[in-house]
C-alpha cells in the first residue's frame, strides 16, 4: 500500500465510518480495517462499508486487531502516514458481561498497533480513548490535566491502559501519538447500543425505555460531525513534546515525549430527561419511561473541558442537541423505511 495513506481501524464502526468518509471526500487514500464482529447488527456495519467502497481511494481489510501477524501484514513494508485506531470493544455495560473481549481488543489489539507503528513509523498515531476514564472524578468540567486513577468499569480501565501504553511507546520509540477522549457521540449511522438509538427504536415501537438513576443523569452529547472535524484538524498536528513539562508537577495531558491527550466533547452537559424531551418532540410521540437505579460502572454526569482542543485546532463543536437529534431521527426513519 502506498505510503501516502491513512489507516483507520474500526472503519465499519460509527466514528470510523464517518471519519473515513470525510477523508475520502478530501481525496485521502484510506485503508479501512474492521473485524465485522457481531457485538451489534453486522448489517449496519455492512451498510456503512457499502458507502465507503464507492470511493476509489478506499481499500477495506477484514482483520482483527488481536491478530499480531495480520496487523503486521496490513502495515506491510511502508506503513502509513497517519494511523487512527478507533477499533475497540465498546460499551460500559457489556464489560460487566464479557470482560475478556475488552482485553483482547482494547489491550492486546492496541499493543499490536503500537508494535506495528514502532517498526513502520507513522507521522502521527491517533487513538480513541473515552470520557469513561474520568470515572469517580467529580470535578467538572472534566479536564485532561486532572488525574484519572479511579475507573468505574473495565472498559474505562482498558482505555486508561491505552493512554499509558501509548505514552510508553511514545517515550521509547518517539512515536508522535495523540489520545482522544470522546464524549457520548451520536448521530446518523450511530451505534444501536447507544441511548439515542435504543430510545428512538423503543418509542417508535411503543415500548418503554429504561432510564437509569431515576433520570438524574447528565451527558455531554457530541454530534458525530463535530467529532470528525476535531480529528481531521488534529491529524496534521503531531505533538512534539512539551518543553515546559515539569517532573515535579507532572501534567497528565502532555509529556517531554511527543504525546498529547485531548477531550472531544460539546462542552455542554445536558439533562437526560431534557434529551428525551427533545427526542419526543422530533418523533412526535411520548415515551413510556421506566425509571431504574444507577447501573454498576455508570457515572451520573459527563462534561468536557475542550480548551486544549480549541487552542490547538481553533475548532469548537457547534451542532446543537436539537439539530443533532433531528438529523438522527431523519436518518433513522429513512434507513428503516418508517413513514
Amino acid at each position: 500500500m502506498a505510503r501516502q495513506s491513512t489507516l483507520i481501524t474500526g472503519a465499519a464502526g460509527f466514528i470510523g465510518f464517518h471519519l473515513s468518509k470525510k477523508l475520502l471526500e478530501q481525496n485521502v487514500a484510506v485503508v479501512g480495517l474492521d473485524n465485522l464482529n457481531d457485538y451489534y447488527d453486522v448489517n449496519l456495519k455492512l451498510a456503512r462499508l457499502k458507502i465507503l467502497k464507492q470511493y476509489p481511494n478506499f481499500h477495506f481489510v477484514q482483520e482483527d486487531l488481536a491478530n499480531k501477524e495480520g496487523i503486521r501484514t496490513v502495515f506491510g513494508n511502508d506503513g502509513f502516514d497517519h494511523v487512527v485506531n478507533l477499533a475497540a470493544q465498546a460499551g460500559v455495560r457489556y464489560s460487566l458481561v464479557n470482560p475478556y473481549a475488552y482485553v483482547d481488543s482494547n489491550v492486546t489489539g492496541f499493543l499490536n498497533i503500537l508494535e506495528a507503528c514502532r517498526h513502520r513509523m507513522p507521522k502521527h498515531l491517533v487513538f480513541a480513548s473515552s470520557s469513561s476514564v474520568y470515572g469517580a472524578n467529580g470535578s467538572t468540567p472534566f479536564s485532561v490535566h486532572d488525574n484519572v486513577d479511579h475507573p468505574l468499569a473495565l472498559y474505562a480501565a482498558t482505555k486508561k491502559a491505552n493512554e499509558l501504553m501509548a505514552h510508553a511507546y511514545s517515550n521509547l520509540y518517539h512515536i508522535p501519538v495523540t489520545g482522544l477522549r470522546f464524549f457520548t457521540v451520536y448521530g446518523p449511522y450511530g451505534r444501536p447500543d447507544m441511548a439515542l438509538f435504543i430510545f428512538t427504536k423503543a418509542i417508535l415501537e411503543g415500548k418503554p425505555i429504561d432510564v437509569y438513576n431515576f433520570g438524574k443523569m447528565k451527558r455531554d452529547f457530541t454530534y458525530i460531525d463535530d467529532i470528525v472535524e476535531g480529528i481531521v484538524r488534529l491529524l496534521p498536528k503531531a505533538p512534539e513534546g512539551n518543553k515546559q513539562w515539569d517532573r515535579q508537577h507532572p501534567d497528565p495531558a502532555s509529556s517531554t515525549s511527543p504525546y498529547r491527550l485531548f477531550n472531544i466533547g460539546n462542552n455542554k452537559s445536558v439533562q437526560l430527561m431534557d434529551f428525551i424531551g427533545i427526542l419526543e418532540t422530533k418523533l412526535k410521540r411520548k415515551a413510556t419511561i421506566n425509571l431504574l437505579p444507577l447501573q454498576d460502572g455508570d457515572v451520573t454526569e459527563t462534561f468536557a473541558d475542550i480548551a486544549d482542543l480549541e487552542l490547538v485546532t481553533g475548532f469548537r463543536p457547534a451542532t446543537t442537541i436539537d439539530q443533532g437529534i433531528e438529523n438522527f431521527v431523519a436518518w433513522y426513519k429513512k434507513y428503516y423505511n418508517i413513514a
